[in-house]
């Protein structure tokens, strides 16, 4: 019987979590997060901060040194809980290239489904189901190779999907898709968490960090600041000074002297008004 920990509305908690590749040097140091239900949490961090091993504790590819990963209520450090943490947290990589499996798409979205043991009618129905939220209804027999870089990340993300998760851990999912694909894909995100999916994304662009509710600045594997976008990027040399940039325009209304704006939509407003009152 494998223990479930009380969650509290938390789908993930990490308590005091450590991790090092190398005897003596912290890739994480005694890191306390926590990620609630219905949350679209973003993890910032310059190369070597950590932020990908944190993510890959989420759904126990990784196993805490010291401390506790609670994910989806199991202790990720319990062996036999490993499976049900699976299946609750969802992860998507990097490369759509390196996930893609089989050579048509429905087969490869049902791929997770028939190793969870969900019987074939079910699988269907979670099949049709996974593309059409992610708007790939069209393409269920096409061979992945035949799709665009954001076309088979989309096929990722529904492989996940049909799995039924409580929440999608992923890792830089846009880096290697060009400016479609990546609105695409993150047009993808906020649906599926307007649905009550908790959406957990690793990213190095500000502007798609600014789209989620909460933000998580890693350095030097530990957390460096968290809070709202505004919160985090209207705080621009503080920003700076943790190897990272924010959003283009946030940057363009700083250097200019005015208000702090999150989007074009903002600055538009801003420079309007000040047009219209000078």
């Amino acid at each position: 019987m494998v223990a479930v920990a009380e969650r509290n509305g938390k789908v993930i908690r990490t308590e005091n979590l450590c991790f090092f590749y190398k005897e003596g040097k912290y890739v994480l140091d005694h890191v306390n997060i926590h990620i609630k239900k219905g949350e679209f949490v973003a993890i910032l961090g310059h190369n070597g901060s950590g932020k990908s091993t944190l993510a890959k504790h989420f759904n126990a590819l990784l196993m805490p040194m010291e401390g506790k990963v609670y994910s989806g209520g199991f202790d990720t450090s319990v062996e036999e809980s490993i499976f049900d943490v699976r299946q609750k947290i969802g992860m998507v990589f990097q490369n759509p290239d390196n996930q893609i499996v089989a050579a048509v798409v429905e087969e490869d979205v049902a791929f997770a489904a028939e190793n969870l043991g969900v019987p074939s009618e079910e699988i269907r129905e979670r099949v049709d189901w996974a593309l059409s939220v992610v708007g790939l209804s069209d393409f269920t027999t096409y061979a992945p190779h035949l799709l665009s870089g954001g076309q088979k990340q989309k096929v990722a993300i529904a492989g996940i999907l049909a799995m039924k998760p409580e929440c999608i851990v992923l890792d830089e999912p846009t880096a290697m898709l060009d400016p479609k694909g990546r609105r695409d894909v993150m047009r993808t995100l906020r649906k599926l968490n307007k649905d009550g999916i908790t959406i957990v994304l690793v990213t190095h662009n500000m502007d798609e960090a600014v789209q989620a509710d909460r933000v998580i600045v890693m350095s030097e594997g530990k957390i460096a600041q968290k809070g709202t976008p505004r919160e985090i990027f209207s705080q621009v040399e503080a920003v700076r000074l943790l190897g990272l940039d924010v959003p283009q325009v946030t940057e363009l209304m700083y250097e200019l002297g005015l208000e702090s704006v999150m989007n074009v939509d903002e600055a538009y407003e801003v420079l309007k008004d000040k047009l219209l009152n000078s």
